[in-house]
């Protein structure tokens, strides 16, 4: 089991949103965890996210947004990666999201949604019995 191969995450902030304390924050969790993390900067678009998860051949995508644009660009992110034939990609985010909206993003195919104040660990869990590397990779 020592050559068993971890998750890939990769961290992208999507949309126009400039903060992105919290995404390097639980991006370094993740990495420090084990798990192979890319993080892709600010100001990306969901095509430009799900090309990237399809080049770096990621298992899960961790999404940051502070916005508010979540109910917009989440599920624009769900559907870029189905369009670009990564629809086994897990999607997982986090940021100021009200909890009334979880159900309508859970909906949309986001697999957990995490609030400030989230213990980190809660997320390495999380990520740890959620997202395993996909099958032929």
């Amino acid at each position: 089991m020592a050559n068993e191969r971890r998750a890939r995450i990769l961290v992208a902030k999507p949309g126009l949103d400039g903060h992105d304390r919290g995404a390097k924050v639980v991006a370094r969790a993740l990495r420090d965890a084990g798990f192979e993390v890319i993080y892709t900067g600010l100001h990306q678009t969901p095509d430009m996210i799900a090309a990237a998860a399809v080049q770096e051949d990621v298992d899960g995508v961790g999404l940051s947004i502070m916005s508010g644009a979540h109910n917009t660009l989440f599920p624009a992110v769900i559907a870029a990666l189905k369009g670009h034939g990564a629809d086994d990609v897990k999607v997982f985010g986090g940021g100021i999201i009200p909890e009334q909206d979880f159900a309508r993003l859970e909906g949309a195919g986001v697999a957990k949604v995490f609030t400030p104040g989230t213990p980190l660990g809660d997320i390495v869990t999380w990520v740890d019995a959620n997202i395993k590397p996909r099958e032929g990779l």
